[in-house]
């Protein structure tokens, strides 16, 4: 056992020391998605105004909230969720996205895990765009509470990490697993108060606290929209975090050593 996380912990000192070839490897694969497109990345840009537009006309009505106020909610949870999921069904294939590249040369397996995460952060930093202009058309600026997106965001990419770490030998060794990922995290979407107001649960709204997407997402979108998120928030978004971090160490530390016959 303890040569196994010896193993694990060489292997992320590593990628530590490759991060230029990780950098590299994400916006290869971004360059390489939109390869021949006019616009390149920016047609994330794009899409994702046009959804967030077309969404907030319809869902301000059925919610009946002033669309000044439900946009900005609404682009700010949408680009947050977009990141939130296309790193977890990402994670899933990270390593057998990467099959070639692990049998032909040898590397630390984190570097694709980090490849994962840097290359859906160059997609978000596209994304934000889009509630940074809603912002300025509107004139919301979020105040100092902004100042506690540094630890969000902190959390955010450590569990990202994780969650490739979690996923990525579980999926390369059972191949049933992708799909349920995306069937959970469509189910999670319509729970996790993405596109609707957690307010609108009223006297229900503590139940949001036990939903671990929804305190995920709340640590970065409330000072985003300038409020600060409850204790409970934080407490949720910290506990859940360190079980998923202790469940990814222990799965990779011991099945690291299997990873290249799964694949």
């Amino acid at each position: 056992m303890r040569a196994r996380q010896v193993a694990a912990i060489r292997d992320v000192r590593d990628t530590a020391g490759l991060w230029r070839l990780c950098w590299t490897l994400a916006w290869l694969d971004i360059r390489l998605r939109y390869r021949g497109s006019m616009l390149g990345p920016f047609w994330l840009t794009l899409s994702t105004a046009t959804m967030v537009v077309a969404m907030g006309l319809v869902y301000s009505v059925l919610f009946r909230m002033p669309l000044v106020d439900y946009m900005p909610f609404l682009a700010l949870s949408l680009v947050l969720w977009a990141f939130l999921q296309s790193t977890v069904v990402e994670a899933g294939g990270a390593f057998t996205a990467a099959e070639g590249m692990i049998r032909a040369q040898r590397m630390p397996y984190m570097v694709h895990g980090v490849r994962v995460v840097l290359r859906n952060l160059l997609v978000f930093a596209h994304n934000i765009v889009v509630v940074v202009g809603i912002d300025v058309v509107l004139w919301i600026w979020p105040g100092v509470a902004v100042v506690l997106v540094l630890p969000g965001m902190a959390i955010w990419i450590l569990d990202a990490l994780a969650i490739t770490l979690l996923l990525g030998p579980l999926c390369a060794r059972f191949r049933d697993i992708p799909p349920i990922i995306g069937s959970v995290m469509q189910m999670a979407f319509f729970v996790s108060a993405v596109i609707w107001k957690p307010s609108q649960l009223k006297d229900h709204e503590w139940l949001l606290s036990f939903n671990p997407f929804y305190t995920i997402l709340e640590v970065v979108r409330g000072p985003l929209a300038g409020t600060v998120p409850g204790w409970d928030v934080y407490v949720s978004a910290t506990l859940y975090s360190t079980l998923l971090c202790a469940a990814a160490w222990m799965l990779f530390a011991r099945v690291r050593g299997r990873l290249a016959f799964w694949l």
